[in-house]
């Protein structure tokens, strides 16, 4: 019942149901989404998906003039210490160096940060002009966002089991959780807001961007890697979620993924663009943000509004609630 009133909360934003839009158009941004399709059974193997992924994505981000390039989930497979000498520094040249008469480009990445002593991230990492390191250890950044709702045993390991990791010596084994919240990257005029795999799947966590209009997103970016689900129903029910939350927040979603489905969605949940999925390729397209002014609400929706202040607790509270008067009543009669 709680996820049923979540989601009437959710549809009531869609401009046929409550007969006008609470956001407005923000500008467009030119983007280009990559789809490496490199096989799960491969992806992490030094000789074959490891060296694939490295040769493939560097050179689609050497070449790629769009304003924005965006590549899925661990598109880099290894940390950047880990990395070829020099082979991180010449990625990132095109879009860290501003170059006279050039267009300006950004770019965001998934890959893996941290080191032993002080954990790893699952990590989105952007790149805009004169972005410089973060610290003398990380590669160069002007924006990091690390996932914050992990996957069990996937990402992280609950407490009792982290014998398992420490035995098997799995460095990975056990990611360090980023905040909820965190901000957007700012670039062209938009606020983008990155999201990994099924964390679009959280609307309240996404919902937390929400609080301040003047720094709620225009944009939503998913960037995933489904291919641990292969050609299954995975792809649609993730695609399914993304179109959902662009209907609960009224913002577009823009999704690179490794396998599918690479996509741009605008902000009624409508896919507008996009890729043959298990294929290898980039789509490009245009992107239309949405936002709002801020004195009128900044183009937040009655669902946004909702989970940013309150989250999903008084649903399930009003849930419970329900359950045990009608169990009073049944026992009554």
């Amino acid at each position: 019942l709680a996820v049923a009133l979540t989601l009437v909360l959710g549809v009531a934003s869609y401009r046929g149901l409550s007969g006008h839009e609470f956001s407005s158009p923000g500008g467009t941004l030119e983007v280009a989404l990559l789809q490496g399709n490199i096989p799960q059974d491969e992806k992490f193997q030094p000789g074959t998906g490891i060296a694939d992924a490295l040769r493939w994505y560097g050179e689609q981000l050497t070449v790629n003039s769009a304003t924005l390039v965006v590549a899925p989930e661990t598109a880099i497979p290894l940390l950047p210490q880990q990395l070829p000498e020099g082979y991180w520094a010449a990625m990132v040249k095109p879009f860290a160096t501003a170059k006279a008469g050039a267009r300006a480009q950004a770019l965001m990445i998934g890959i893996p940060l941290g080191t032993y002593s002080q954990g790893y991230t699952n990590s989105v990492v952007g790149i805009k002009p004169n972005a410089a390191p973060a610290a003398a250890d990380e590669p160069v950044q002007a924006y990091r966002y690390s996932k914050y709702h992990l996957v069990p045993f996937g990402e992280f390991i609950p407490p009792l089991f982290k014998w398992f990791t420490q035995m098997m010596n799995i460095p990975l084994g056990d990611f360090n959780r980023g905040a909820v919240g965190q901000p957007s990257f700012e670039w062209q005029g938009q606020r983008l807001a990155p999201n990994i795999c099924y964390e679009d799947l959280f609307g309240e966590e996404l919902g937390a961007r929400f609080r301040d209009p003047a720094t709620a997103p225009t944009i939503f970016v998913n960037i995933s890697n489904i291919g641990w689900f292969g050609n299954t129903i995975a792809i649609d029910q993730h695609l399914a979620i993304s179109r959902m939350r662009a209907l609960e927040f009224e913002r577009p979603f823009i999704r690179a993924t490794n396998t599918g489905a690479t996509v741009i969605i605008d902000h009624t949940g409508r896919v507008i663009q996009s890729l043959p999925r298990h294929t290898r390729g980039v789509l490009h397209g245009q992107v239309q943000g949405r936002t709002g002014d801020p004195a009128a609400g900044g183009g937040i929706t009655p669902f946004a509004w909702w989970v940013s202040r309150f989250g999903l607790w008084p649903l399930w509270l009003l849930a419970g609630g329900i359950v045990l008067v009608a169990a009073w009543r049944r026992r009554r009669r």
